[in-house]
């Protein structure tokens, strides 16, 4: 994959490269800030963008603006944004951007960057197409109450595969974590999706279907 990597801490930017690059990838530019962020996608139009939330010069929202200006401008690019906090609002900002587009798109805690492996199959699902969600974040979306309380339909089973859908696992990736047969997994999701009035027309987007559905 070619990725553009954003990240304003030089020793973890380089970080980064290093392990991007040591399974195969290949980081066309690396940048301090989402002005640089923006030029280096308009000149490199690379797979994947891994941008930090949180960079210069206010050290606020300056990744998660960017993200949604090169949704606009490229909508094909996959785009990760990697934050040090829990924040369900910009995780669900991020997630409605144009679902049509063919990127995919993610939100992690910086802590995932000590899981390697996880954090390179993320970026990998991502420049496929997928959503990917921290752990973390599905676990606060899950325990939100809308006041009808959707969510209480659901058993116990119907939770955990739910929360592992939004971590952007496939269903034999949710077999495996579950102990169970596919089949089974099928069968949860499909009872999951009846039971929310999900549409089998957001199959191949569950995630942002799911997460939309739990914002309310």
């Amino acid at each position: 994959m070619r990725i553009v990597l954003a990240e304003d801490s030089v020793l973890l930017r380089e970080g980064l490269v290093e392990l991007l690059e040591r399974f195969g990838h290949h980081v066309v530019a690396a940048v301090g800030d989402a002005e640089r962020l923006l030029v280096a996608v308009g000149e490199h139009r690379p797979d994947v963008v891994v941008t930090d939330m949180r960079m210069p010069p206010g050290f606020t929202d300056e990744g998660m603006r960017a993200a949604v200006a090169l949704r606009a401008a490229h909508p094909n690019v996959g785009i990760l944004v990697l934050t040090q906090y829990v924040a369900t609002a910009y995780a669900f900002e991020l997630l409605e951007l144009d679902v049509a587009a063919g990127g995919g798109l993610g939100y992690l805690l910086k802590d995932r960057v000590g899981a390697v492996i996880e954090l390179v199959e993320a970026v990998e699902r991502i420049a496929a197409g997928s959503t990917v969600v921290d752990p973390d974040v599905v676990r606060q979306l899950l325990d939100r109450r809308r006041p009808d309380r959707p969510l209480d339909r659901l058993t116990t089973r119907e939770r955990e595969v739910l929360g592992l859908m939004a971590e952007g696992k496939t269903n034999s990736g949710i077999a495996a974590a579950l102990c169970v047969s596919q089949a089974a997994v099928a069968k949860n999701i499909g009872a999951i999706f009846t039971k929310l009035d999900l549409s089998e027309a957001c199959g191949h987007r569950r995630v942002l279907a799911v997460l939309s559905y739990l914002r309310g």
